[in-house]
């Protein structure tokens, strides 16, 4: 094999190894994309702290324990949990701003950072009620 050869294809997988990295996903060991049936077994098995990141306020989920605008999370750290590997799911509207915050708390050193797809919109679409 020539040097070409083998240095394009050590080129070709750290380019798959970024781009993996960059996912919009974001399933990474830090934070991670959730389903509505995913956050109902959740809260019926344990009690994750549950942020609503939404602005404008539109309205809340069923036992949600703040509300913090998206862009400023990093500055209201004083009201999430101290220990940095509690479960913390973020929601918002369709997801997006909630995404955001997410990769901010990660950012931060938060481990177990969970972001609701489809945000309230899915868990309505989903049957269930949100408190306005």
């Amino acid at each position: 094999m020539t040097k070409v050869g083998r240095y394009g294809k050590l080129v070709f997988a750290c380019f798959v190894l970024v781009i993996a990295a960059c996912s919009p996903e974001g399933n990474s060991a830090s934070w991670g994309n959730i389903t509505v049936d995913e956050l109902r077994t959740m809260m019926a098995e344990g009690d994750p702290v549950l942020v609503n990141v939404h602005i404008p306020f539109e309205g809340d989920l069923p036992d949600t324990d703040a509300s913090i605008r998206f862009d400023e999370i990093a500055n209201h750290l004083d009201e999430l949990p101290a220990e940095k590997g509690a479960n913390i799911v973020l929601y918002c509207r369709s997801g997006r701003m909630s995404e955001e915050a997410a990769g901010v708390l990660a950012s931060l050193g938060y481990t177990n950072v969970f972001n609701l797809k489809g945000g309230f919109r899915a868990w309505e679409a989903a049957g269930y009620d949100l408190l306005r």
